[in-house]
């Protein structure tokens, strides 16, 4: 039941000040408990790729981030530059401006870019940053998403006003459909967390929380 648990955690460390002894922990972590990815800043790819060589362990990094507002241009060279470092999973913030000036085809085009980047390197999650959208608005940039190619939709950076709900999680599935992958990050702090997204549609979580979660797993025996 661990096992199967661990497969859905992106462990994160994001903060501008994570240090090099706290990625290497992270990695450590994510060794020990067979967690899906590492998600780490681009400067840490390729500590991170280092210490994680020889194990089932992804390194998942961020483009964009936290804010979305890079150039298009500028978002397609960070995804070549990590993955060239040994990425494998890219989590791209969509241009939220964008998406709500009504401007569909740069927020495609935008994503596109970093599909294109991509392709048959690594994943693609696209960060729509739920807590800034309407609900209309959460639907458009998961309809973009399908249509640019994406492999995930995801919550959230966990740097904004909000992170992950059941209810987005609900309506991102609801939009995506089956096969898309639906990430909850942001605010997923403990095993009931993880539970209600799971059960929400979500097939990835992106936590800095993952060793608690495992720890409050491992004193289960109903689920």
């Amino acid at each position: 039941m661990v096992t199967k648990f661990a497969s859905y955690i992106d462990h994160t460390a994001l903060k501008a000040e994570t240090n090099k002894g706290e990625i290497l922990a992270l990695c450590e972590e994510a060794k020990n408990y067979s967690f899906a990815s590492v998600c780490v800043n681009p400067a840490w790819v390729k500590t991170a790729v280092a210490a994680l060589q020889g194990s089932s362990v992804k390194v998942c990094t961020v483009i964009g981030f936290p804010l979305g507002a890079s150039t298009t241009e500028t978002k397609a060279f960070e995804a070549e530059n990590t993955i060239a470092n040994g990425a494998t999973e890219v989590d791209m913030v969509l241009n939220i401006g964008a998406l709500k000036s009504g401007e569909y085809e740069l927020v495609k085009e935008d994503i596109q870019a970093v599909v294109n980047a991509a392709k048959g390197k690594a994943l693609v999650k696209v960060i729509i940053e739920t807590s800034l959208l309407t609900d209309a608005e959460k639907r458009k940039a998961c309809e973009l998403s399908v249509a640019a190619g994406a492999d995930f939709v995801k919550t959230s950076t966990g740097f904004s006003t909000g992170g992950a709900t059941e209810e987005d999680v609900k309506l991102m599935r609801a939009v995506v459909g089956p096969e898309m992958g639906v990430k909850a990050s942001g605010g997923v702090r403990n095993i009931e967390d993880m539970k209600k997204m799971i059960d929400a549609g979500a097939t990835r979580i992106g936590a800095s929380s993952g060793v608690q979660i495992m720890e409050g797993l491992a004193a289960e025996t109903d689920y």
